[in-house]
């Protein structure tokens, strides 16, 4: 995609603008009126800098179908795309052997990426361990089509996580490098053991500028061929697994309309274009929300560094309009609607539909995957925990120990939700909890 630097400077000297400005007071926002009114002029250049450049991605992806439509009637062959990273030379004795096909068949995506791209995971000692290696060995063997890097991003004992145990163990170490995954460390500089989730926000910057990527959480598998889920990177987009978690709005206001609209004003974006107009005024469904278990862009540069920006300021200065409101656990899924609005993306299409389905599952622990997911995605992960290489990850894990090798599972857990496809997450938990098959 074609930048225009004259637009990204725009956007730049208006928000640079308006950066450390305080009232008299010393709190941000604050003053007499005449810098609320400058304050105001700043917000307003903010939005038409964002409009500009959503108008110039919007002329750059008209271009782009353009030119792959003349490739394509030309009978222009594309070029072949990279291999799956191999595992390394020195890592070959530990690779793991080939696992099996699955057992049960998955239904195919019919669109297909146009674009190789990156795969994000993020991994740490214990649970997020275990966890990643069962998305790799699901990767390798549900997607041997797909093309790109897997990247495992592992925190550091440093800084944000200071004083907490994140390195991988050997035998994790090992196992992912086997599949074909490149851990890389980083440091994290703002979230770390305060809000662990920030993890997938600061490690964005471990990716290659400018190449399109996927951001998965560790408590996914994948289910199908990712190279046949048709992405399009110039409209970033996100999970819509979701329920009303955020916000809640307090009785006497503000209502879901004032809350939202404070967080695109804030940030110079549009926010009457982000309203799903099919739904009702102060239906929370109305307003762009997702859950953070996947997303993607083109850019994990730019999207990393306004994902990173604005979730500190949120959190250091959530302003009236949030003062009732927690943050915590939700800082990422109030922010990633705002980063994915203003690189002109929304909610995702039809195209996209092998996510959350046929391409991946995002089953987050494993008294969920019995209670809601497939057939298949059950039968996935007990082939994956037969492995005896993946098996040790798991001896000390009661959930696994009782649902999958106990099979409790399956016995007594999955025919109590016959109907669990209908139902929100919060009652599955209750009853879960009540029957005694919650373990974290």
């Amino acid at each position: 995609m074609m930048s225009n630097p004259t637009v990204h400077a725009e956007v730049k000297n208006v928000t640079d603008s308006g950066k450390g400005q305080q009232g008299p007071d010393g709190k941000k926002g604050r003053g007499n009126p005449s810098e609320n009114s400058g304050k105001a002029e700043i917000r307003a250049q903010r939005k038409l800098a964002n409009e500009a450049e959503r108008a110039q991605r919007k002329q750059d992806r008209v271009a782009e179908r353009e030119a792959r439509g003349n490739a394509r009637n030309a009978g222009r062959k594309k070029a072949p795309a990279p291999a799956f990273m191999e595992p390394p030379a020195e890592a070959a004795e530990a690779s793991p052997a080939p696992i099996a096909a699955p057992a049960a068949p998955v239904s195919k995506p019919a669109a297909r990426s146009a674009v190789p791209f990156n795969i994000l995971i993020v991994a740490q000692q214990g649970r997020l361990a275990a966890e990643a290696v069962l998305f790799a060995a699901s990767l390798r063997r549900n997607a041997p089509d797909w093309k790109g890097r897997l990247i495992v991003a592992e925190p550091r004992e440093a800084e944000a996580w200071q004083g907490t145990r994140t390195q991988l163990d050997d035998h994790s170490r090992a196992l992912l490098t086997g599949y074909g995954a490149e851990v890389l460390p980083f440091t994290a500089q703002h979230f770390g053991r305060a809000y662990p989730y920030g993890n997938k926000i600061e490690a964005l910057a471990l990716l290659p500028p400018g190449q399109p990527f996927v951001f998965f959480d560790s408590d996914t598998l994948i289910t199908g061929p990712l190279d046949q889920v048709g992405f399009d990177f110039n409209r970033p987009s996100a999970s819509m697994r979701r329920s009303g978690s955020w916000p809640q709005p307090p009785l006497y206001g503000p209502g879901y309309t004032q809350i939202w609209r404070s967080l695109y004003d804030r940030f110079g974006l549009d926010f009457d274009s982000s309203l799903d107009a099919g739904q009702h005024d102060e239906h929370w469904e109305r307003y762009l929300y997702f859950n953070a278990g996947w997303f993607f862009g083109a850019d994990p540069a730019e999207f990393g560094r306004r994902f990173l920006d604005w979730s500190l300021a949120v959190r250091n200065d959530p302003g009236d309009a949030l003062a009732c409101q927690s943050l915590d656990p939700w800082l990422d899924q109030i922010v990633l609607p705002l980063v994915i609005h203003s690189l002109g993306g929304g909610r995702p299409g039809p195209e996209l539909n092998g996510l959350d389905g046929a391409a991946s599952c995002h089953y987050r622990n494993l008294s969920l995957l019995y209670a809601r997911e497939s057939d298949a995605a059950v039968a996935l992960v007990e082939d994956l925990l037969r492995d005896p290489q993946i098996a040790p990850l798991f001896a000390a894990d009661k959930a696994a120990q009782q649902l999958v090798t106990g099979g409790e599972g399956r016995s007594k857990v999955r025919p109590m939700f016959s109907d669990a496809a209908n139902q929100s997450e919060q009652p599955i938990r209750q009853k879960l909890k009540r029957e005694g098959f919650w373990f974290r």
